[in-house]
């Protein structure tokens, strides 16, 4: 179709116009903060690879969460350092486990906003990896169904609001879905982790969750980099097994495989904006390579315009921030 005399500049000549035409704009409430739980007191243990962000205690990640608030962020997603690990990650489900704990004190602190946690064992195994091992170092998928069941349902015991499992097992969220729905908890919802790839980008997090492999990979759960067909079926069998959210992660390098997902499933979408992502940025704008907080809002705004309904960044209280002026 011919536009005659179209001339696209007209609606560019000043910011006003530029707001006024705006098709993809992030807003506060697109955000979830994550947030790295670990044993102690007044502690705040900065993360030498993510300026900016530390390991808290739970006394100050509940004065952490209380700024979120007030910037408007409607939502965390915790992470848990325990004070011992196993090769069982025991510590992923006990009651008073680091999780569980925090939970409770923030839930009675900061009611009003949404409490996520991350199922997952990496954090918790003596090993680093997301499952419980066999003899031979492999994963044990359904023994892993039923310590990450076990782990979620505490969780929503103590308060939380939203579980996300993120080891890539196959069967987690039925199993989880079960689980919840068997002690009660059907109205809570589970946000997966469904199309999670074995990226070079967690780097980063594995050095603020203590979780990295100590041998071997993930390549056997994660998925292939070079897979996009195989993002959809993973998709489809997290729906069909009860997933009220879906998420993609990395975000950046996988914008394709949200706007993929956007467009074949009629659920919310969330998107990882993962601890690479954030650091890179961070570490171009110390070194003075370009500007951090322009490219940071840039970035958050291609994750939403591939189709992301909700963004877990580390960059979420920055955002806020400029978001509110």
């Amino acid at each position: 179709m011919q536009f005659p005399d179209y001339r696209p500049r007209r609606l560019r000549k000043n910011e006003l116009f530029r707001r006024l035409v705006r098709e993809t704009t992030v807003t506060v409430d697109d955000l979830v903060a994550p947030l790295f739980i670990c044993p102690g007191k007044r502690v705040r243990k900065p993360i030498q690879s993510m300026p900016g962000i530390c390991q808290l205690s739970i006394d100050e990640a509940v004065k952490e969460v209380k700024s979120f608030h007030e910037l408007g962020i409607p939502a965390v997603i915790l992470f848990g350092i325990p004070e011992a690990k196993d090769e069982s990650a025991t510590g992923a489900f006990a009651r008073e486990g680091i999780i569980q704990r925090a939970v409770r004190e923030i839930k009675g602190k900061v009611p009003d906003l949404l409490v996520i946690t991350d199922v997952c064992l990496c954090e918790y195994t003596s090993h680093g990896h997301c499952g419980i091992l066999k003899k031979d170092n492999s994963v044990d998928n359904d023994l892993t169904l039923e310590v990450l069941a076990e782990t979620a349902l505490s969780h929503v015991q103590a308060g939380a609001d939203l579980v996300a499992p993120s080891a890539m097992m196959d069967g987690q969220v039925g199993a989880i879905r079960e689980a919840l729905d068997e002690a009660g908890f059907e109205e809570t919802p589970i946000m997966a982790y469904s199309a999670k790839y074995a990226s070079s980008f967690y780097g980063p997090f594995r050095e603020a969750a203590e979780s990295a492999p100590k041998f071997g990979d993930r390549t056997s759960y994660q998925m292939d980099p070079g897979n996009s067909d195989e993002a959809m079926r993973e998709i489809s069998l997290d729906v069909s097994e009860g997933a009220d959210i879906i998420m993609v992660k990395p975000a950046l390098p996988y914008l394709d495989i949200i706007r993929r997902a956007k467009e074949e499933f009629d659920l919310p979408l969330a998107a990882y904006n993962v601890s690479g992502e954030y650091a890179m940025i961070k570490a171009a704008a110390q070194l003075g390579w370009l500007d951090g907080e322009k490219v940071m809002m840039e970035s958050l705004t291609a994750i939403k315009r591939a189709g992301a309904d909700i963004i877990i960044t580390y960059f979420a209280p920055e955002a806020a921030r400029i978001i509110r002026g």
